[in-house]
């Protein structure tokens, strides 16, 4: 079935473009246990009332061209695809959001056409239809530019952890300090 969806996805995806795409993205990936969150319905009016806790995993990323880009994902499970700009808020995910699929070819594939600027930062996000649909998929990206992902840092909080005992012991040389020096 998986296999089925996939050549049936590429078969779209050979098809979605009038011009042909000078580059091609593969993004491969597993919801299965990921961070959940209450997903939008597609047309972005409002948040879903099935698909709340749905797993998720984002893709941030930027091209290098100006131009229509195709989306396509093929899952094992019921896919639902968002695009985001210029970031994207789990916990408010109305929020940044420019386009949303679900269904495409058949319900484990999901996809799009959309314009996307050079430079500017997107995130894609891949989800199920409800809570018990994730698993494993494959996006891929095609258009005229070349899809690059973001790495954001986030510090663990152990990185948190250290700084503030670091400011906490540059606070107490400064405070003793000044005491020494007014004695």
């Amino acid at each position: 079935m998986f296999l089925k969806s996939t050549l049936l996805a590429l078969a779209f995806f050979a098809f979605a473009s009038n011009a042909q795409a000078d580059s091609i993205h593969t993004i491969t990936g597993d919801t299965t246990g990921a961070a959940i969150f209450n997903r939008p319905v597609e047309d972005l009016s409002g948040l879903s009332s099935v698909g709340t806790n749905v797993s998720f995993n984002e893709f941030s990323f930027t091209v290098s061209a100006a131009g229509d880009y195709s989306f396509l994902t093929t899952a094992a499970f019921d896919s639902f695809v968002f695009l985001y700009r210029p970031s994207f808020d789990p916990s408010s995910s109305l929020t940044n959001a420019l386009i949303g699929n679900d269904d495409l070819l058949g319900t484990t594939t999901s996809g799009f056409l959309t314009h996307l600027d050079a430079g500017t930062r997107y995130v894609l996000v891949i989800t199920g239809y409800e809570g018990f649909e994730y698993g494993q998929y494959s996006t891929t990206i095609g258009g005229p530019g070349v899809v690059t992902a973001s790495v954001t840092a986030v510090p663990e909080p152990e990185t948190y952890a250290m700084m503030a005992l670091g400011l906490g012991v540059v606070g107490l040389a400064r405070r003793r300090a000044k005491s020494l020096k007014t004695a």
